[in-house]
């Protein structure tokens, strides 16, 4: 079944760090552009880092820059979103998404989700005081 799943969410302290993974089931994931939105409770969702595929070129929102990393393992067909000084702000479900133009689209600021036909079924990040 062709899907993205998923993992490496949970609750947190604010300072701590968390690392999620997206692995693919069933197609190539070195071929898409990886991005990662989340939507927190009565907020829109947003895109806050995403990694192209032909030459790795990654974005993070303002939000994210600094201390979200965004990695991609082809050998494993996995990508990683890792999470450092994690605040509450953070506080959201996050999912991965696969791009099939394999480039990270970004209009005035924002992370296009529109071309992302993959999703994972997204996981909850916690972080508490």
């Amino acid at each position: 079944q062709v899907q993205l799943v998923e993992s490496g969410g949970g609750e947190v302290q604010i300072g701590g760090s968390l690392t999620l993974s997206c692995a693919a089931s069933e197609f190539t994931l070195e071929n898409y552009a990886i991005g990662w939105f989340r939507q927190a409770p009565g907020k829109s969702r947003e895109g806050v880092a995403c990694i192209s595929s032909k030459d790795s070129t990654s974005w993070f929102a303002d939000s994210a820059k600094g201390r979200f990393y965004i990695t991609r393992d082809n050998a494993k067909n996995t990508a990683y979103l890792q999470m450092t000084s994690l605040n509450v702000e953070d506080t959201a479900v996050y999912h991965c998404a696969a791009d099939p133009t394999a480039r990270c689209t970004v209009v005035r600021g924002i992370l296009a989700s529109v071309a992302f036909g993959f999703w994972a079924q997204g996981t909850q990040v916690t972080v508490s005081s």
